[in-house]
């Protein structure tokens, strides 16, 4: 029970990574605010978890809106009175994030606004919160391509990713000293829906998965086991990281036969 009466606000919560945490987190005896765009789809999550004799909460919120992810904190600690784990996870990968030449700005700007943008108001407003319960822990979702350059052009979401490990360094530096940690999640590519979409095309899916040494993509319970331990007290020391879940995708250079 590494959790237990641990508050944790998790975006993203509906479906791949955020509900397999949400899961997770709640069967180790944490108080779930599962947050989403989809509310629908976070009260079904919350519904599993309350099933199990969990507590959780359903919020619909869009990252990107201000106002939303402040109302989302207040929320958890009007439903739970406090916060000690938030786990940004929320984000968009649009089929026509491209190249620089090809990708238009109203893609850029979404991406940045949900991705980016979306992780830093969860800072502004969490952050508060957490520093009133006493310390915690922000988990911020970026990517292994935050590190090294994706070949199959993804150019939004790639810099995207790159400010939220950025942004994470920097909020562990200035908040270590108020008991609060903060580490970058890096997964490598995941099997969930989106990656599904993304791949539907055999050979698209076969160029990624041949840098794969494990070949094959990870599980969201993998990387949300990760997410586990740095929301735990047994990451007490871990901060300011970049936490690959990539399989050793980033390093190696040639995958086994």
């Amino acid at each position: 029970m590494r959790l237990t009466d641990k508050v944790c606000v998790i975006t993203g919560a509906a479906s791949g990574i955020g509900r397999e945490a949400a899961l997770l987190f709640a069967s180790e005896g944490g108080r779930i605010l599962a947050a989403d765009r989809d509310v629908a789809g976070a009260e079904r999550v919350v519904s599993e978890i309350r099933s199990a004799g969990g507590e959780a909460q359903a919020f619909r919120v869009d990252v990107g809106n201000a106002p939303e992810v402040q109302a989302m904190i207040a929320e958890a600690e009007r439903c739970f009175g406090g916060l000690q784990v938030l786990f940004n996870n929320a984000g968009i990968f649009p089929l026509d994030d491209a190249g620089p030449e090809e990708t238009s700005e109203e893609v850029w700007d979404e991406v940045m606004r949900v991705n980016l943008k979306g992780v830093f108001l969860g800072c502004k407003f969490g952050l508060p919160a957490l520093v009133r319960a006493g310390g915690g822990s922000v988990i911020n979702t970026a990517s292994f391509v935050a590190l090294m350059g994706a070949a199959a052009a993804q150019i939004a979401y790639t810099a995207s990713k790159g400010g939220v490990l950025a942004l994470t360094r920097e909020i562990a530096a200035i908040y270590a000293r108020k008991n609060i940690r903060a580490n970058a999640l890096c997964p490598g590519p995941v099997d969930t829906p989106l990656l599904a979409e993304l791949t539907a095309d055999p050979d698209a899916r076969a160029r990624r998965l041949v840098h794969v040494p494990a070949g094959r993509f990870a599980r969201t319970e993998e990387v949300a086991w990760a997410a586990l331990f740095l929301a735990s007290d047994e990451s007490a020391y871990v901060n300011g990281t970049a936490f690959m879940v990539d399989g050793g995708i980033s390093t190696t250079y040639i995958t086994p036969e």
